[in-house]
């Protein structure tokens, strides 16, 4: 869906901050006493500082003051987990990427945070994610808030475990299960973005590994890493995630 040409912009003028949640109910009756759309700019999880865009009014919206909006979000220091599911990603992969440093090279750990990522992503894979166009009763769309679709979850979850792992025998054949394993598990309509991470992987363990001993080892889903490959890469872990959900 496309909207029109804002009618008003406001600018955020408080102290910077990191959105950290908002009130979507508030914002809704603001919209629906205005007759008018709400967008908030910044997604949870982004930091807000003095002038950048806060909201965008669509329609007349002549009696919507910022300090009125501003009551309706939250700020603070750090993200947190309450609206902001990416950052439960951002966390684990964090605990991956500081194994897979060369000071540390601990990639047994890393393969540990990817069994973690794994049950994140069946879980987001088979919910609804929102459009981000929040509509009335009359199916008149009253807020617009941005939010991460499954494209952006896949590519979060995978790429810098990619970057920082793509030298790692067990930490590719473990994204190498994962991703198998999700596009045997999760809807149809999922599949496009998985399968174009597991391409990625294919081209990253090609140049990874010079050695085509290794590479054809590299290439081998596993879910232990290193030393636990199944032939059915959908079997095992889909009843295990089952359980954990």
């Amino acid at each position: 869906m496309t909207l029109e040409a804002p009618s008003k912009t406001l600018l955020y003028n408080g102290k910077p901050g990191v959105l950290l949640s908002f009130d979507l109910q508030a914002l809704l009756a603001l919209a629906a006493r205005e007759n008018c759309t709400i967008e908030l700019v910044p997604q949870v999880g982004d930091f807000l500082s003095a002038s950048d865009p806060a909201f965008r009014l669509y329609g007349t919206a002549k009696h919507v003051q910022l300090k009125e909006l501003l009551r309706s979000v939250a700020l603070g220091r750090e993200r947190t987990l309450e609206q902001d599911p990416a950052f439960a990603f951002r966390m684990i992969i964090d605990i991956a990427a500081k194994a897979l440093s060369p000071a540390i090279n601990d990639p047994t750990t890393a393969v540990l945070a990817i069994d973690q990522i794994h049950i994140l992503l069946h879980e987001v894979g088979l919910r609804r994610l929102d459009d981000g166009f929040v509509r009335d009763q009359a199916r008149t769309v009253r807020i617009v808030c941005h939010t991460p679709d499954w494209e952006d979850f896949v590519g979060l979850a995978t790429t810098e475990l990619r970057q920082f792992g793509g030298s790692s025998i067990q930490v590719v054949r473990r994204m190498k299960a994962m991703l198998e394993n999700l596009i045997l598990t999760l809807p149809a309509e999922r599949s496009a973005a998985l399968n174009e991470a597991l391409a990625l992987l294919r081209v990253t363990v090609e140049r990874g590994f010079p050695l085509p001993e290794d590479r054809t080892r590299a290439e081998i889903p596993d879910f232990q890493g290193l030393g636990g490959h199944r032939s059915v890469p959908g079997a095992c872990v889909s009843q295990d995630l089952g359980s954990a959900a």
